[in-house]
């Protein structure tokens, strides 16, 4: 994925940090705020050769300083560590915090692991809430902040033997409304984006998987999936970026606190 650094880099000088940004909408959200001149701090996983590659490719294609540390952010000295990194490298500390980090299980209640219902909750919704609290006071100092909580269309809807993914987004979209309420006044948003499903690389493998047990064609499964959005179609990686793009500008000055769904129709069902 790329985009285009534009004329009007209405980020120039912001620093955002992004977690699980070395892939998927992440790293999309980092290119994108990168193109409006953020400087980026990026975290996550992956091979190290290509994580360095693409901290150095969004350096040279933005011109604008990168970092990246990773860590596993459902421990609370990977947090703090994080946000040490952080503000070792741009010291005037974080203006935007985009909470992207998660991962999905699925599965009948009944068989549901409690360790993995644990470690899903620490990582996406108590990093959160941490790296929010870190945040959020230099924030209201500078008078400017967004905070912006990658949710999901199950911040709002519900689906079968995903009860911890559900519990937690919905978890998210009430962590957002509080901070929003808290923050209000000060130049501090926060909101919720809601995607429904994103063609990432973890949405392919599953559309693959599905049209491997049901013995069908790519196209099938993948249409299997899309069947809860009513607009046929999966939702494109650059599309969710250029949402968060939106909620770091001037026009998004009074969006606190909502959510801002993006699911091709599903929770209007």
């Amino acid at each position: 994925m790329s985009f285009q650094r534009k004329l009007y880099s209405f980020l120039s000088g912001r620093v955002a940090l992004i977690t699980g940004s070395t892939s998927g909408i992440g790293e999309g959200v980092a290119r994108c705020l990168a193109s409006r001149g953020a400087n980026i701090v990026f975290n996550g996983f992956g091979d190290e050769e290509q994580i360095n590659k693409l901290v150095a490719s969004v350096k040279k294609d933005y011109n604008v300083d990168a970092t990246f540390i990773g860590g596993d952010l459902s421990k609370e000295e990977d947090v703090k560590a994080l946000h040490n990194h952080a503000l070792s490298k741009f010291p005037g500390g974080i203006d935007i915090l985009v909470n992207n980090a998660g991962f999905q299980n699925v599965s009948p209640l009944e068989n549901f692991p409690l360790d993995v219902f644990n470690k899903m909750t620490a990582l996406m919704l108590t990093a959160p809430f941490h790296l929010s609290k870190l945040c959020v006071g230099n924030m209201k100092q500078k008078g400017w902040g967004r905070i912006i909580n990658i949710a999901s269309a199950h911040g709002h809807v519900a689906s079968p033997n995903k009860t911890a993914y559900v519990a937690i987004k919905h978890g998210i979209v009430g962590l957002t409304k509080a901070i929003a309420i808290e923050s209000a006044g000060t130049g501090v948003t926060c909101t919720a984006l809601c995607p429904g499903y994103v063609e990432t690389p973890l949405f392919i493998k599953q559309a693959e998987d599905i049209a491997k047990k049901q013995g069908i064609s790519y196209e099938e499964g993948k249409k299997y999936i899309l069947r809860v959005q009513p607009s046929g179609e999966a939702v494109k990686i650059e599309e969710i970026s250029e949402c968060v793009a939106f909620l770091c500008s001037s026009a998004a000055n009074q969006m606190t606190g909502t959510s801002l769904i993006v699911d091709g129709g599903w929770t209007a069902n």
